[in-house]
């Protein structure tokens, strides 16, 4: 019997991976704050492309060609913000330098990912429901627990294809696919 292709539709995203240092701070910070403010643990990362519906073979194939010629790219954080969804409740901003931005349209494009909102490049450190109150305190303690978190430059070196839904366990989050970005020389 031949499978319906609708129902083989999911939520994915593509996500760069910070170095390895980089990725450990973020784990160790969202620890950290989770001890405190509940939420569960991330997977340090920044989305390159948002959720985008596609079926399984097609979102491979897309990030297959995404990948194509891609190099590890430079990022810097740019301070300790807070949001209003539960998935930006406190994250580092990243600043906007042409690497990231490009990478972001690069994937994009392939993915056929268009939104009305600016690009925002982040990486959370805690997802939960809180008072603006309970951010701030949050906030507040990112920052006490890693006074440089802020103003740190590090390199993306690969990236992940996500199946996310809004499970906010994150349980039923799916790893599909990754991707290690060429060095730079």
């Amino acid at each position: 019997m031949a499978s319906n292709d609708a129902q083989d539709v999911a939520p994915f995203a593509v996500w760069g991976v910070p170095s390895k240092e980089m990725k450990n701070r973020i784990k160790k910070l969202n620890h950290a704050l989770r001890s405190e403010f509940g939420g569960p643990e991330l997977n340090p990362h920044l989305t390159v492309v948002g959720m985008t519906r596609l079926t399984r073979k097609d979102a491979l194939e897309r990030f297959k060609a995404a990948c194509q010629g891609l190099k590890a790219y430079p990022a810097h954080t740019k301070g300790v913000s807070i949001g209003s969804s539960y998935w930006q409740c406190v994250y580092v901003l990243l600043d906007t330098n042409p690497e990231v931005m490009e990478a972001n349209a690069h994937c994009s494009k392939h993915f056929g990912y268009t939104t009305i909102a600016p690009y925002m490049p982040h990486m959370s450190l805690l997802y939960a429901n809180l008072t603006n109150e309970e951010k701030q305190k949050a906030l507040e303690k990112a920052n006490e627990l890693d006074n440089e978190i802020g103003n740190l430059c590090f390199t993306i070196d690969r990236l992940e294809l996500w199946i996310t839904d809004g499970d906010e366990s994150l349980k039923s989050w799916e790893k599909v696919a990754e991707f290690e970005l060429e060095k730079c020389h």
